[in-house]
């Protein structure tokens, strides 16, 4: 499937501002669960989208930046910005807009009728389309060339994530792919190889091995489902067995090889007993040796590095029988459209300095998400990183050997993450069958494309 940004679609015409204010209307079930309301914005007296000559505009002296602080980044977060106002004189006030990407998504859409609203606001994979197909936040080409703020060293599988009709609406700042964390203590006691397995049916081999190393209620393979997450993870199954969420925009959840994927996830959980569900934290269960393995964040190697009183493996997703890949994920920082050109000037300043070689590079080394410029990459910082810790080495290899554009469904349609995700569960904790589990969302995903996305576009 082509990436989006090399999708021919229709030239998206600008909503109206009452149509605007309506996009955020889902069926009730999608609204509860994904999204407070939408409402569309201008940036300070000018149009949405209308063209700013950033050479006559002087930066605000203040903003505000919205964050949950990814990877339990809020101290690194914090020197960041005092090494910026300590460079620009800009202010900037860190908020603490929610626990979790969903949660600072629904303040910032309920806050865009208020004076709340910040300059620079977290924005996930799966919130930051909402944000444009709203006009709540302005597109970054323009200002960031403007500051001569080197876009095109942005790993490009990383940045094009943002681009859509031709523009960037964000920069990638978390960034992240699922890997395979493993213990390497009960790999070797279990008399395994030192690696993570090719494929799952390896996995399932192995489990029988791993399950006599484990106490009674540990398991081969623990995972955590939730939104923005387990339809993640859950997309190298689907990919690995032929499936997908969508075809661009158009649902295949019916077709033979996902509804394999489903069949593939309901006996991972059930009959083959590789896995269980870990009721809160599955990098808390491998962290506490419960489970013998699970996928996580790479956001989340430095905490369980720090956690674990084992060795840690980490590895990239396994195959499934059609291959697989990994999807792209995290957040990057997108720029308020209702913030003044002023404050919007400033705030890509922050968000260029944020996301520099050396502020990349130092926030990789504390949270194990990936440095965001290829000259972070490179740097001769992350290479000694690389060799004194290689488990920070295997996401970088695997986004440059596995990674796949996710497909439409999942991060373009409002609440069709969540949706995804009700599926997975009803599988795994229901045993529901995979056919009618995916049948019984695919309608409310339609609408929500119907009545969100397609009149826009």
């Amino acid at each position: 499937m082509p990436h989006p940004s090399a999708r021919t679609r229709p030239a998206r015409r600008t909503p109206s501002r009452a149509l605007t204010a309506t996009l955020g209307a889902t069926t009730a079930l999608t609204l509860a669960a994904c999204a407070g309301p939408t409402v569309g914005a201008t940036s300070g007296d000018d149009a949405p989208g209308e063209a700013v000559d950033w050479a006559q505009v002087q930066p605000a002296t203040e903003i505000t930046f919205w964050s949950n602080h990814p990877g339990q980044s809020q101290e690194v977060e914090q020197d960041i910005i005092d090494a910026f106002e300590a460079e620009t004189g800009i202010a900037v006030q860190l908020v603490t807009a929610g626990a979790n990407y969903d949660e600072v998504a629904q303040r910032f859409q309920a806050a865009s009728q208020t004076d709340e609203m910040p300059d620079a606001v977290i924005a996930s994979d799966v919130w930051w389309f909402r944000y444009h197909l709203n006009d709540q936040i302005i597109p970054l080409d323009d200002v960031l060339e403007h500051l001569d703020a080197g876009a095109d060293d942005f790993q490009p599988a990383l940045y094009s994530d943002y681009e859509y009709d031709g523009q960037h609406w964000a920069v990638p700042y978390a960034r992240s792919t699922p890997l395979f964390y493993y213990n390497r203590d009960l790999w070797e006691a279990a008399g395994l190889p030192d690696r993570g397995p090719e494929t799952w049916a390896e996995l399932e081999e192995w489990s029988t091995d791993l399950q006599a190393e484990l106490p009674d209620d540990g398991s081969a393979l623990g995972l955590s489902t939730g939104p923005s997450w387990g339809a993640w993870w859950f997309e190298n199954m689907i990919w690995g067995h032929g499936g997908a969420y969508s075809d661009g925009f158009d649902l295949t959840l019916d077709t033979p090889e996902s509804i394999a994927g489903g069949e593939f996830l309901a006996d991972l959980f059930g009959d083959s007993g590789v896995a269980t569900l870990s009721s809160d934290d599955a990098m808390a269960d491998f962290s506490s040796g419960l489970i013998a393995s699970t996928i996580g964040s790479t956001g989340s190697l430095t905490g369980a590095l720090e956690a674990a009183a084992f060795e840690v493996g980490t590895a990239y997703l396994p195959d499934g029988p059609a291959g697989g890949g990994t999807p792209t994920g995290g957040t990057g920082v997108a720029v308020s459209a209702s913030s003044t050109p002023e404050e919007q000037l400033a705030a890509a300043m922050f968000v260029d300095f944020l996301t520099n070689t050396e502020n990349t590079s130092n926030y990789s080394q504390s949270t194990g998400y990936m440095p965001v410029r290829t000259s972070a990459v490179e740097s001769e910082a992350m290479q000694e990183i690389y060799e004194s810790t290689p488990q920070f080495r295997t996401a970088v290899d695997q986004l440059a050997d596995k990674a796949r554009p996710q497909d439409d469904a999942r991060v373009f349609i409002p609440g069709a993450d969540a949706l995804l995700n009700e599926a997975i569960e009803r599988i795994v904790i229901e045993g529901a069958d995979p056919a009618e589990a995916f049948g019984s969302v695919a309608p409310r995903i339609e609408t929500a494309y119907t009545e969100n996305v397609e009149p826009y576009l």
